[in-house]
């Protein structure tokens, strides 16, 4: 098992670096219609996200918890118009669940916007939600969210939304490769709410990854994707006993900067500011989410260890 020092230094690094490059969190109102309003959006969300992850787990020290505190409130604010915005993306693509998806993890997180909650439960209740295209690990997550935010009948149900994905069929492992990867990752988290409850894997599933998350980690590992192997690493302390392989977490902390941003392949790319934020900010985020979901399994099975 890797020393949990290790794993909680990596998320103090990257969330140094979130914060310093807080910025980045940016929208572009004006875009070109062709390319898509509701593109920027997607950063920002997965922030929010993992920010609910690193409070919700309690193992962050008081200068990381304010990070995060201050994250939040600063894309709420500054980026978001305290939620304006995310009207205006539900305007602009009335069916489009990306407002929706961005928007709970705020309201989880204290705020609110009275727009947003009235089209969040009109749209719940039109054909076109369930007819909207897809695939079906982020059907499944709609789902989830769906219950999250407490809209009930959950449409369509989680079992049914769960099905249709690629890891419900525990399919050959040896047929993996990075896009398949990235649907088992979300569908897990989907599965377990971001981590916060590993009884959310069904049983065969959780055996399935038991076998073969190992053999994933070391080939992502052997090709230094590392954006890919930090969400392996979240399923790994998703699971209900983590292995939190030392080899692999020694690997991915070697391959975080300084700075605390996190390569997605390989070593850091260079130019324009904006562009190389846009290629970092999702591995350090997901640095970020392993560290602080895999030191709370780490204190976890101490105590189940001790007892």
């Amino acid at each position: 098992m890797t020393a949990t020092r290790l794993i909680h230094t990596i998320g103090v690094r990257a969330l140094e670096w979130l914060w310093a490059h807080r910025d980045g969190f940016r929208l572009e109102p004006d875009v070109d219609p062709e390319i898509g309003f509701l593109e920027r959006f997607k950063p920002i969300g997965e922030l929010a996200l993992i920010c609910r992850v690193l409070l919700r787990e309690g193992v962050a020290g008081a200068r990381q918890a304010q990070l995060a505190r201050q994250l939040v409130d600063h894309t709420w604010r500054e980026t978001l118009d305290g939620g304006r915005m995310l009207v205006r993306g539900q305007h602009t693509e009335p069916i489009s669940p990306i407002p929706f998806e961005v928007y709970l993890p705020y309201r989880e997180l204290g705020h609110s916007q009275p727009e947003m909650e009235r089209a969040a439960r009109l749209n719940h209740r039109l054909d076109s939600w369930i007819a909207f295209e897809v695939v079906p690990n982020r059907r499944l997550g709609l789902s989830a969210f769906q219950r999250r935010f407490g809209l009930t009948p959950v449409r369509p149900p989680e079992d049914e939304a769960l099905a249709a994905t690629w890891l419900a069929r525990t399919p050959e492992p040896w047929t993996v490769e990075g896009h398949i990867a990235y649907d088992v990752t979300h569908t897990v988290f989907h599965l377990t709410d971001w981590g916060q409850n590993p009884d959310g894997l069904p049983p065969r599933i959780a055996g399935y990854l038991a076998t073969w998350l190992p053999v994933w980690i070391d080939d992502w590992l052997d090709l230094k994707r590392w954006d890919l192997l930090g969400e392996l690493l979240v399923v790994d302390a998703c699971l209900p006993r983590p292995a939190l392989d030392e080899r692999a977490w020694e690997a991915f902390a070697a391959a975080q900067q300084p700075d605390g941003a996190m390569p997605a392949v390989r070593t850091m790319p260079e130019g324009d500011p904006d562009e190389v934020f846009d290629v970092v900010y999702h591995p350090t985020l997901v640095a970020a989410f392993a560290s602080a979901l895999a030191t709370s399994r780490a204190f976890s099975e101490l105590t189940r260890a001790a007892s």
